[in-house]
């Protein structure tokens, strides 16, 4: 009900415990004998990879330390972060998403990749186009719905320099950025009941009863 894409955040960090279930629901362990995923993925080839771009005072930790600003890359096995390069990349991750400014204000942006050869080894060319899309949707649905659960707000961004964010982002030449998902406290909140939604309904049947 109060899924929404966001695009304006509060300059507020999120807590490292909001940031691990964000990326947990991403595509963290959740079958310890076969390996699977929050998110599913066809015939379990698992072909994305997921970034967190970390800007300068964005996550925060127990007793109020911060997480160093920088590019990490989320290791699902170990439910742990490595560190790719440190500094604040939001500002050139904005530009490289055509200056959109929401990417520069959120205090984290959650970026994934896709290696199409784990998929379409298996699948051909329908891999390439029907299923590594629908794992990626998969995943940016499990974000949206996580994200609203801690209270935070998330967009899905398409629109993007591929080679530039790779620049920015990968670790190995085969990965293709695919989402940019910046994070954060909504500016404002949305709500709405079941109520609204039932009295909408109701309103729209009674109009289609007179056509």
């Amino acid at each position: 009900m109060a899924r929404r894409s966001i695009r304006s955040f509060k300059d507020e960090p999120v807590s490292i415990e909001q940031l691990s279930m964000i990326l947990w629901a991403a595509y963290g362990i959740t079958d310890v004998h076969r390996g699977f995923r929050a998110s599913p993925s066809a015939g379990a080839t698992y072909p994305l990879e997921v970034y967190a771009v970390i800007g300068e005072k964005g996550v925060v930790k127990g007793g109020g330390e911060y997480v160093d600003a920088g590019v990490y890359k989320y290791i699902s096995e170990l439910h742990a972060l490595r560190l790719i390069k440190k500094g604040d990349y939001r500002s050139a991750l904005a530009k490289a998403a055509l200056g959109q400014q929401w990417v520069r204000q959120a205090p984290i942006n959650i970026v994934v990749t896709a290696v199409f050869e784990r998929t379409t080894m298996f699948y051909g060319e329908r891999g390439r186009v029907r299923y590594v899309p629908m794992d990626v949707g998969h995943l940016g649905q499990n974000v949206y719905l996580m994200a609203t659960a801690l209270g935070l707000g998330t967009v899905a961004i398409g629109a993007f320099i591929d080679e530039k964010v790779a620049e920015i982002i990968v670790e190995s030449r085969n990965e293709v950025p695919v989402y940019i998902m910046p994070v954060g406290k909504p500016a404002e909140v949305f709500r709405i009941s079941f109520e609204d939604v039932e009295n909408f309904i109701a309103r729209r049947r009674k109009g289609a009863s007179q056509l």
